[in-house]
This record gives C-alpha cells, structure tokens and sequence, in this order.
C-alpha cells in the first residue's frame, strides 16, 4: 500500500518523525490523514492566541492546504477531531460555527474532547482529520 508523505510549504516543519498529512493509495481511492494541527505559523509562533475562533479558521486553513497537496478538499473529510483547552459553551459555540462553515458540505463525523494543554501555552485548538478522495 503506496503513501505520500504531504507536507506543504508555508506550514511549521515538521520536528520529528511526523509528516503534517499522509496519503494513502488505496483501490479506487485515497486516504489522507491530517495530523493534529494548531494555530502556530511556519516560524513557530502561535497565532490568535486570544481568539478560539480565529485560531480555528488558521487551523483549517492548513488542514485545507495540507488536503490540496493530497488533491484532496475539505469536502472530502470524513472525521474530524477537535481538540480544546477551554471547553464550556461559548468556547464550543465559537469553535463549532466555524467548524460547520469549513465542513458544511463534507457533514463529517466529529468528536469534541477537552484537554488540559496543548503543544504551546497559547494554542487553544488543535484539529486532526481523515478524508477519503476518489481517484
């Protein structure tokens, strides 16, 4: 089974053995997994820290770019998992609006989890995704 590592300029690099997304060949079509993604430019620095809603749209931004590499859209987004630091209602009202603008075509399957930390004290959000493209 074939896979492309995808990893678009413009995003932080990577600092370990991951790859932002990976594309996977299968029969009739492909399976890219979108590793968990937050709001920290190509220089490290985390973006928006003062807003969740901002930082989600950073987020899939990238997820978007990362998916386009894989000639994939975010229409093709099966399940998404988002990650938050700050889980009470307004904090979720925020995250979700923007989650259902990206997604609204795409009607994926989503799972919400609240944590305590992410990778950097100001990244509040963190997004990862499958999505299956035909061929």
């Amino acid at each position: 089974m074939p896979k492309t590592l995808l990893n678009p300029q413009g995003l932080l690099k990577s600092s370990g053995a991951f790859s932002h997304g990976v594309k996977v060949d299968l029969e009739g079509c492909e399976m890219i997994f979108v590793t968990g993604q937050v709001a920290m430019d190509e220089g490290g620095n985390v973006v928006h820290a003062d807003s969740l809603g901002k930082q989600t749209e950073f987020i899939f931004d990238n997820i978007s770019r990362i998916l386009a590499e894989g000639s994939a859209s975010l229409d093709d987004i099966v399940k998404v998992t988002i990650y938050l630091t700050h889980l009470h209602p307004a904090t979720f009202g925020e995250v979700a609006e923007v989650r259902n603008r990206y997604l609204a075509n795409a009607k994926s399957a989503s799972t919400l989890v609240g944590v305590t930390k992410l990778a950097k004290d100001a990244c509040h959000v963190s997004i990862d995704a499958i999505a299956i493209h035909k061929k």
